[in-house]
């Protein structure tokens, strides 16, 4: 390391001031943050720092997405090589996985980076390392199957869009990652949903993707009639509720396994990155509902009325959006009440849009971008009624 340190410190003049290369600055910088703390000391006063910077705050959230990641690249050959009639072995389904979702990251991240450093140049200003979490975050609620161009399309307005016309990292209202998937999902639908994007089909006889059939557990939950049973339907097509937690189907590239995102959520918490208050608060709104239209349930009513609750909590990508989109730092509330009543409300919202938007069957990514426009609102009443109990100046 200390070649690699004297390499930069050799360097660094050609990058500041009148340098050269100055206006390449920000890229230098970034350079030499990816090995090194940045070296920027105290010098007045006296001050209290805490250890957590915001690059080993990111770095936590990366490892706590590495078991979803993981899992999604075994899941995705896996899918892959089954449907497709291709060995099952170990070094098999990993291969493939990684012929599937190491492009999107890559594109993700190169076409993200790219953005980054040009505003970084043009405002004069550091390369943050939040995309470092965008840019993994967007391939993983991904279909397997999404053309390369449009990842690159869509990392491109999360970012740009999503993040820097607001002024970049820290001052962005949505959650770049959830803004980027949700312009994919209204500019190429096609490419978003449907039982045929979900698994990457190759190599395969006619016969195999003739017989191949796609449907993920929430379509499958929308096409219920109201004399059926949700579960029943479900552990006909192998959904058991084991199968749903544990994640082994077609789905978003990260999104399927609720017990890795468990896990990665009790990463976040412990080590303090994740707000508790907003996961609970989550898993609390959609058991709520859940209940609250059981009860409302009759033998005539719509089949998702009478769905267990609990199976909304391993359905789709609310495991994964709960733990890591909900929990964004930026774009959540910051108070402890709101972040209660934040998280509650993204519950209910994703049951209610389950429920009653048959068009939509997946209701987290617009329960969590509808809820990061109210976050703000949400702090603002708490401080409010903090500040009314206050006793008044004599």
């Amino acid at each position: 390391m200390k070649i690699i340190k004297n390499i930069f410190d050799k360097n660094r003049h050609h990058f500041a001031g009148d340098g050269k290369f100055e206006k390449l600055k920000p890229l230098f910088e970034a350079a030499e943050t990816f090995f090194f703390i940045p070296g920027i000391p105290t010098v007045k006063d006296s001050h209290v720092r805490d250890s957590l910077d915001l690059k080993r705050f990111m770095s936590i959230v990366l490892l706590a997405l590495m078991p979803p990641l993981f899992f999604g690249i075994y899941n995705a050959g896996y899918q892959s090589n089954l449907t497709s009639g291709l060995p099952l072995s170990l070094s098999a389904v990993l291969i493939k996985g990684l012929f599937i979702v190491l492009p999107i990251i890559l594109v993700s991240y190169v076409v993200g980076f790219f953005w980054e450093t040009l505003f970084a140049v043009v405002r004069k200003h550091n390369i943050s390392e939040g995309l470092l979490v965008t840019g993994l975050l967007f391939p993983l609620i991904l279909p397997p199957t999404i053309p390369l161009w449009q990842v690159a399309l869509g990392v491109s307005f999360g970012v740009v869009i999503g993040k820097e016309i607001f002024g970049g990292t820290g001052r962005n209202i949505l959650n770049p990652a959830l803004t980027a998937r949700a312009f994919l999902f209204f500019a190429y639908p096609g490419k978003m949903s449907g039982d045929t994007v979900w698994t990457a089909v190759s190599g395969a006889g006619e016969k195999v993707v003739d017989a191949f059939s796609g449907a993920t557990p929430l379509a499958i939950s929308a096409l219920a009639e109201s004399h059926e049973k949700i579960e029943t339907i479900l552990a006909k097509g192998d959904y058991t509720f084991a199968t749903l937690f544990l994640g082994n189907y077609s789905g978003s590239i990260g999104e399927t396994s609720a017990l890795l995102c468990l896990i990665g959520a009790a990463m976040l918490i412990l080590m303090g990155i994740a707000s508790y208050r907003i996961i609970f608060g989550g898993i609390l709104g959609v058991l709520f509902t859940g209940f609250l239209l059981n009860f409302l349930a009759t033998d005539s009513s719509m089949a998702w009325l009478s769905l267990n609750p609990f199976y909304h909590l391993v359905m789709g990508g609310f495991a994964f959006g709960i733990t890591y989109m909900a929990t964004d730092p930026v774009s959540s509330p910051g108070m402890n009440k709101a972040k209660w009543i934040y998280g509650f409300a993204i519950g209910v919202l994703t049951v209610l849009i389950r429920v009653f938007n048959p068009a939509y069957a997946e209701g987290v990514m617009l329960a969590i971008l509808f809820m990061n426009l109210f976050a703000p609102l949400l702090d603002h009443v708490e401080i409010k009624l903090r500040l009314k109990k206050r006793i008044q100046n004599v």
